[in-house]
């Protein structure tokens, strides 16, 4: 039994927008709140392969906020080294875990296999982190738990709130037993998003110390019609007779960039081209996002399905196989091709990018936040060559970046979020974000509410011992 004050460790997600990991411990229990992957800069994804920092047999639950890699994509390998205990998540992102980690698993296997059949990684050989076989193993320990609805497990209180980011988001709320109130954001969600009802605030939930993503933290998103944007660029690519590329994350993103081109064309603001969807795991959340339109689900704005499905352009091009993919690299002439990943760090994109980006008539279009050291930031940050499948190639193409399309809250609807909560909490853990985005959150933070604001280190340990200093602001 451990005794003491509850010990909050920052093992991911600190200084970092990748590879969320908040481990609370406590006399009843040990709970991991998410579990993700580390993705961008090699010093942080060779962190996926260091020890995770506790034996996982000796965490007793986790809790996930929702199904994007980067929360939920380390969780087959902590079920294969040891972790035996319950994963309690909302039903949405019980429903996406499933196609997001076994895809993830495969695709692992998939890259690790192609580099040691072409010789370009210097690992002999190439090894996946984990398989699909490992992955399919973890989804048994997936327990849904509704919006609202309490759980009692490793030995504290929890309850999930919508948090409007990816179907089936949610901010965690974690009550230990005669000790603190922890609330943790997860990802939040914009009040603009064109699919989900607007994130719940934190009005009435009275917590001790909170967590806070802070992805846009020094950012506002522009005021411009995305959707507009998007068109601009589609027009004039098609103009010249180009492709148009979309690296766009699997979940969600996708879902967002056909909700925008449907309207497009519907209202004649672009061509009719063909839109190619290049990969099955879009293609499968896709499918998961259909039938929440179809049941009503609670996470979506109402009237979706008024007009049909709210995802087809009419000339929707859904490929699942590995042949339909490389026909579409022997296009010629305007199209749109959408494929994962969403900051080009693996998938079917990248063939896709090796083929178009040397081509001036063709666009890639990045549509959300890229990571310091993927791919997609350095053509954000203007790269001439980029490194693909082991080989530099030039960039040709435009490259548009349209930030706007994130459904990350930006700095003033974070601030927004936060000031909706009723008293001043003992502290405010400003996490998920890249080092510059977190320290001007936690500045505005402190000038703006008053609020103790603190960066954590990565690996750092906390003591959420009771402060009392909380008035109403």
């Amino acid at each position: 039994m451990r005794t003491g004050s509850p010990v909050l460790s920052f093992l991911g997600g600190a200084r970092t927008v990748t590879g969320s990991r908040f481990l609370l411990d406590h006399a009843g229990g040990r709970l991991l709140v998410d579990c993700g992957l580390f993705q961008g800069l090699k010093r942080d994804r060779e962190r996926n392969w260091a020890p995770f920092g506790v034996d996982p047999a000796s965490i007793d639950a986790v809790v996930l906020t929702h199904a994007h890699v980067d929360h939920c994509g380390f969780l087959p390998a902590l079920v294969r080294d040891g972790f035996h205990g319950p994963v309690v998540c909302t039903p949405g992102t019980a429903d996406l875990a499933s196609i997001v980690l076994p895809d993830s698993g495969r695709l692992q296997e998939e890259e690790a296999s192609f580099a040691n059949r072409t010789g370009y990684s210097r690992h002999r050989p190439a090894l996946a982190l984990y398989t699909e076989d490992d992955a399919v193993k973890a989804l048994d320990r997936l327990r849904p738990l509704p919006f609202g609805e309490t759980l009692d497990v490793a030995g504290v209180r929890v309850t999930l709130r919508h948090a409007g980011h990816i179907l089936g988001s949610a901010g965690v709320m974690v009550d230990v037993a005669g000790g603190p109130r922890l609330y943790v954001s997860g990802d939040v969600g914009r009040p603009s998003h064109p699919l989900l009802s607007p994130p719940d605030t934190l009005a009435g939930i009275d917590a001790d110390w909170i967590l806070v993503e802070s992805t846009y933290g020094d950012r506002r998103h522009a005021d411009a019609d995305v959707a507009a944007h998007l068109a601009e660029v589609i027009r004039r690519t098609a103009a010249r007779g180009g492709a148009v590329v979309i690296p766009a994350f699997a979940v969600d993103r996708t879902e967002v960039v056909l909700h925008h081109l449907r309207r497009l064309v519907r209202e004649g603001l672009v061509p009719p081209l063909p839109v190619y969807v290049d990969s099955p795991m879009a293609l499968d959340a896709l499918d998961a996002y259909r039938a929440a339109v179809a049941a009503g689900d609670v996470d979506l704005r109402p009237g979706l399905a008024d007009h049909g499905d709210p995802f087809d352009t009419g000339t929707l091009h859904e490929v699942r196989d590995t042949e339909g993919s490389k026909r579409i690299d022997r296009l010629h002439g305007p199209c749109v091709i959408v494929s994962a990943s969403g900051m080009a760090t693996g998938g079917r994109v990248l063939h896709h990018l090796a083929r178009f980006l040397p081509d001036p008539k063709a666009t890639v279009v990045l549509v959300g936040f890229q990571a310091e050291g993927t791919r997609g930031r350095a053509l954000v940050d203007g790269t001439r060559q980029l490194k693909l499948l082991g080989q530099y190639l030039p960039v040709r193409a435009e490259v548009a970046s349209l930030p706007e399309m994130s459904v990350h809250a930006d700095g003033d609807e974070l601030v927004a979020w936060l000031a909706s909560h009723d008293t001043t909490p003992d502290g405010l853990f400003v996490v998920h974000g890249e080092p510059d985005a977190a320290f001007a959150l936690r500045d505005r933070v402190g000038a703006t509410l008053g609020w103790p604001a603190i960066v954590p280190t990565p690996g750092e340990r906390v003591r959420l011992d009771p402060i009392r200093r909380r008035t109403v602001h």
